[in-house]
């Protein structure tokens, strides 16, 4: 039991190479900004495992090498398994598919498919994690969604996870920055009205939050 909490609450550490590859590609810096970054901070700590069942702590026991794999940026080994008794997320989130362990399999794979740019891929196994009611780990999977469908091209439903992201965490550290992106896509498409909603729910329901320091500059530019 310890064994498999201590598995489950490892943090994830962002990958080094990730951080060059978002200041070199201005899509994803706009869009994807700090959302998937925040994601990785907290989908380390998994909230909802507070009784682990003995399949599930089987599953947490090989989930830890590929969060080890995840963290040093080696997406394939941690996404297809090792020669050394590691099977891979992808058999981890089919294998236990009935346990939260394999349902945060879903979301590792969809990211380390994000980052290899395999967006088609990440968007099947992101949409395979079952969120629940935590307010980070869901929505940032959630939010790590919308950015693949934003990509992809389709803003349409990116702006509807984002938003969705925003509601579900209800706190002011993802909240406030799916809104702002949200924001940021509805001015894309010329829908000012809808963007200054968001930036005034920024405003007025985190103000506390970092966000909300530059939010006016936001507010300004759709109330022109």
């Amino acid at each position: 039991m310890a064994t498999a909490k201590k598995n489950q609450e490892a943090q994830i550490q962002e990958p080094q190479d990730f951080k060059t590859r978002i200041k070199k590609n201005p899509i994803i810096s706009s869009i994807v900004g700090i959302i998937v970054l925040a994601a990785i901070v907290f989908i380390g700590v998994y909230l909802y495992n507070k009784h682990v069942d003995s399949n599930n702590q089987e599953a947490a026991t090989k989930l830890a090498k590929g969060q080890d794999y995840f963290a040093k940026g080696q997406f394939d080994q941690a996404l297809n398994g090792d020669n050394a008794g590691y099977p891979g997320f992808i058999k981890i989130a089919a294998q236990y598919s009935s346990t939260k362990s394999g349902n945060l399999a879903n979301l590792y794979a969809g990211l380390a498919y994000y980052y290899k740019a395999d967006y088609d891929k990440a968007i099947k196994y992101l949409e395979d994690f079952d969120a629940q009611d935590d307010e980070f780990i869901s929505a940032n999977g959630i939010a790590a969604l919308g950015n693949c469908y934003a990509i992809k091209g389709n803003t349409d439903k990116a702006i509807d996870l984002l938003k969705k992201a925003a509601k579900h965490a209800d706190n002011p550290i993802v909240s406030p920055y799916c809104l702002i992106q949200a924001g940021i896509l509805l001015e894309k498409q010329n829908k000012k009205k809808d963007a200054l909603e968001l930036y005034q729910e920024v405003k007025t329901k985190y103000p506390q939050s970092a966000e909300a320091a530059d939010i006016e500059k936001y507010i300004q530019k759709v109330s022109e």
